[in-house]
């Protein structure tokens, strides 16, 4: 078994290290330097939620926003003109600031406010395994649900970006 005063300074680490990356993406003027360390952040949620013993979500997050997201995001970097990779000024950037700070003194008042004893609690035993059983039993009608709007969604895409063909019209 592992320490508690272990996870909780991993957790604290992974926390910083990825409110840090975050940052990072906002102020750094290079677009590639900001794919980066976007990818940094998601591995680094990612670790947060396996230190939380959210396993599923944490392999979720690395395979969907680190890999996916992350590789999306360089090839249309990778696309666009040389000239057009650095940041510009903005107008939004003060009111972009305003927000963030609101967003973060609210995190702060919550964090404070909120009773964060779990000692009495039973605790997550696979998240996995909890998961699957949610979504083929209580929640199943929502699952399809979601499963045909992202199948439509793929197929509408497909047709969207189709070349058209001079004979097609």
């Amino acid at each position: 078994m592992i320490d508690d005063g272990a996870i909780v300074f991993s957790f604290y680490m992974l926390a910083g290290g990825s409110l840090l990356c975050a940052l990072m993406v906002a102020f750094v003027r290079n677009l590639i330097h900001a794919v980066l360390f976007l990818a940094l952040t998601f591995v680094g949620v990612a670790g947060v939620y396996i230190v939380l013993s959210a396993d599923f979500v944490a392999v979720v997050q690395v395979l969907i926003y680190a890999g996916a997201v992350g590789v999306l995001m360089t090839f249309a970097i990778m696309l666009t003109p040389a000239s057009d990779r650095m940041n510009s000024e903005t107008l939004f950037q003060v009111p972009a600031a305003l927000l963030g700070l609101m967003v973060a003194g609210i995190a702060v008042f919550v964090a404070y406010d909120t009773n964060w004893d779990l000692s009495n609690s039973e605790g997550l035993r696979t998240t996995a395994r909890l998961l699957g059983e949610a979504f083929l039993k209580p929640y199943v009608v929502a699952f399809e649900v979601a499963s045909v709007l992202l199948v439509t969604a793929m197929i509408g895409a497909i047709i969207l970006s189709r070349e058209e063909d001079a004979g097609d019209a």
